[in-house]
């Protein structure tokens, strides 16, 4: 996903391929995927729910509430463009889905996507760790004199990370290569 904006729209669109949400289930379901310290606040959703409407991706229907609640509710489900969409975003294996964010929320939708893009976008973030990994370990060969050492234990920690994760990614390939 090049940007936020895509990212989210690729999760909207993987959430209501499930069937349809209205935008408090949305967000919900959402902090799920991005997790709890990434908050996705309301004046986001709407705008990019608002854009995808206007590019029939998605349909809007207003329900009546059956609670006790007056309120109706805006419940939004996949147009057959946005179900031909998702399905292609699911073939595709760009480099924006090997960095974090991309990542990410790929991987929250890895059960439908097609085993060869799972594995491209396995080898592609495990070619993006390893050298990222590379990185800063020749940073932390050339620390210069004079460098906070807190900085220098943040280096380490993100090494001590990256090696986690290529050594995560590799059992994730081993079993999808296994896998038919």
């Amino acid at each position: 996903m090049r940007s936020r904006a895509e990212s989210l729209e690729f999760a909207l669109l993987g959430l209501l391929s499930q069937g349809p949400l209205h935008g408090y289930e949305l967000r919900k379901r959402l902090s799920a995927i991005y997790g709890p310290f990434r908050v996705l606040s309301f004046s986001v959703l709407y705008p990019q729910l608002r854009k995808m409407s206007e590019q029939s991706l998605i349909a809007e229907t207003i329900k009546e509430s059956g609670g006790l609640s007056r309120r109706s509710r805006i419940v939004y489900e996949l147009t057959a463009k946005g179900e031909a969409k998702f399905a292609s975003l699911m073939e595709s294996a760009t480099p924006e889905n090997f960095e974090d964010e991309g990542f990410e929320v790929r991987f929250a939708f890895f059960g439908p996507t097609p085993k060869s893009s799972r594995v491209r976008i396995l080898e592609g973030r495990h070619r993006r760790l390893l050298e990222k990994a590379e990185i800063i370990r020749r940073e932390l060969t050339k620390i210069p004199e004079g460098i906070d050492t807190y900085l220098v234990e943040w280096r380490r920690h993100s090494l001590e990370s990256a090696e986690r994760e290529i050594a995560w990614l590799e059992e994730m390939l081993k079993t999808e290569r296994k896998s038919k």
